[in-house]
């Protein structure tokens, strides 16, 4: 009882150190735990006095607790039934899938990342690219919306700039929720995207548990008044033109609408465009059915020289950034309002009904943001050249078609936005950024359209063809 055991030293040493771990555990860390919690509540509660849309609990949830609410969700839990039984494999093998799905969906939010370091990152970066511009925005309405909505921002998709610039240019009235596709799940770039509160998404996945995970994430994340951007069109546009919507996401948001019992859901129409965006050779050259696939390679080399091209250009102070890049915040649409307005109940239509109705409201969705999307320089210019590329032009009479059409756009109520209100410096602006990438040649004092780059410059056009009239009624 009373006999000596000797220890080797690094026995002991272990031993003390599970002894302090185990005190740390027990007494000090749950106090650390709360001092800092504690900060942080105040922080998000100073935050949120200044913020027009608030942030909601539900955002603020910890993550393992939001997982394990969409696992033993009873819909979730119901198509695990279906999915067992349809292909004979065990319920626990079923939602271990369920499981890490919601892992690969559900964000991390974290409000000091965002605010702080992801506000900070976003605004230099777009600012480094782009002389960014705020256009038209209705304060008004958006003050005047619901606090209980949930306000869910629709948007076009030009570029995967788009998720900086409209977080950045959002980011004083609230923290906005992304769908992200896989090619951001890499590491350490899926860490900061989930504390930004960004939610991981496969594209056209054709796993029907998968899509029943995702469709619930979503519809609880709406439910309970979480802030989103949400992209119709479903990918970039290749070709410049805004394209057909899609209807999966506006789908799982409006399927369990109730105008009666349901939380409103507002949509603000978000019009984003560019005087350049760095993928559009990219973009336009995935449209070509014969173009040979890139290797990594010549990948890296292309991006390097994209690299030192413009160090050089910063060097010899001929670099002008990319332009202008400019967003524009429609009117708001009320769901609840368009739905006693239409008699929809969408949680009661059939099927084909269900899917009619949601094509109706996104055609009303679709013309808002193609109405906010502003007219810039390069794209006025761009308009020019293309309707008249067999006929080279001076620069004189480039400029008095372009002033022509700068007015015929804004009678038609489009907005044309032009920098120091000066519109010779905005066409000689659209003019140069389109001579400096040789999208147009100059010879003999004369400007043409390169015939090797038409697309291009088609791209760019294409982004205000929606404001023109349509060719019967020239």
């Amino acid at each position: 009882m009373h006999g000596t055991i000797d220890l080797p030293l690094w026995a002991f040493a272990l031993l003390i150190g599970l002894a302090l771990v185990a005190t740390l555990d027990r007494m000090l860390i749950p106090s650390v735990r709360w001092f800092f919690r504690r900060r942080v509540n105040r922080a998000i509660d100073r935050l949120n006095q200044k913020l027009t849309i608030k942030l909601q609990p539900f955002k603020l949830t910890a993550r393992k607790v939001l997982i394990d609410r969409l696992v033993f969700d009873a819909k979730v839990l119901e198509a695990v039934e279906v999915e067992a039984e349809r292909n004979g494999v065990p319920r626990e093998v079923m939602l271990d899938r369920v499981r890490s799905y919601a892992r690969e969906i559900v964000p991390s939010f974290n409000a000091y990342i965002y605010f702080r370091l992801g506000y900070w990152l976003a605004r230099r970066f777009a600012q480094l690219l782009y002389r960014v511009r705020l256009g038209v925005t209705d304060a008004a309405s958006l003050s005047n919306i619901d606090p209980k909505a949930t306000v869910v921002f629709v948007m076009n998709h030009r570029s995967n700039m788009d998720y900086v610039l409209v977080a950045f240019l959002a980011a004083e009235r609230t923290a906005l929720s992304y769908a992200v596709g896989e090619w951001a799940r890499i590491w350490p770039l899926q860490t900061l995207i989930r504390s930004m509160g960004a939610y991981f998404v496969r594209r056209n996945s054709g796993d029907a548990l998968y899509r029943r995970v995702l469709e619930r994430y979503i519809q609880m994340a709406t439910e309970n008044g979480v802030t989103q951007a949400v992209y119709p069109e479903g990918g970039l546009s290749c070709d410049g033109k805004l394209r057909p919507p899609k209807l999966g996401f506006l789908g799982y948001m409006l399927k369990e609408f109730d105008p009666k019992r349901s939380r409103d859901i507002v949509f603000v129409p978000v019009g984003i465009n560019y005087d350049r965006i760095v993928e559009d050779r990219s973009l336009v050259r995935s449209l070509d059915p014969e173009s040979a696939p890139r290797s990594l390679g010549f990948a890296l080399r292309t991006t390097c020289t994209f690299v030192c091209r413009n160090l050089r250009q910063m060097l010899q102070s001929r670099w002008y950034r990319f332009g202008y890049a400019c967003v524009n915040f429609g009117e708001p649409l009320s769901l609840g309002e368009y739905a006693r307005l239409q008699g929809f109940d969408f949680a009661q239509l059939e099927r084909d009904d269900f899917f009619t109705a949601v094509e109706k409201i996104s055609s009303v969705l679709m013309e808002r943001i193609e109405e906010a999307i502003p007219a810039l320089p390069v794209a006025l210019v761009a308009s020019i050249l293309a309707a008249n590329e067999n006929t080279p032009l001076s620069e004189l009479e480039i400029k008095a078609k372009t002033f022509a059409l700068i007015q015929e756009l804004t009678e038609r109520g489009g907005f044309v936005y032009v920098p120091r209100h000066d519109q010779d410096y905005a066409i000689t602006v659209g003019l140069r950024s389109l001579i400096l990438r040789r999208i147009v040649l100059e010879e003999e004092g004369l400007l043409r359209a390169n015939p090797a780059d038409r697309a291009i410059l088609l791209f760019y056009a294409n982004s205000i063809t929606h404001l023109l009239p349509a060719p019967e009624d020239t």
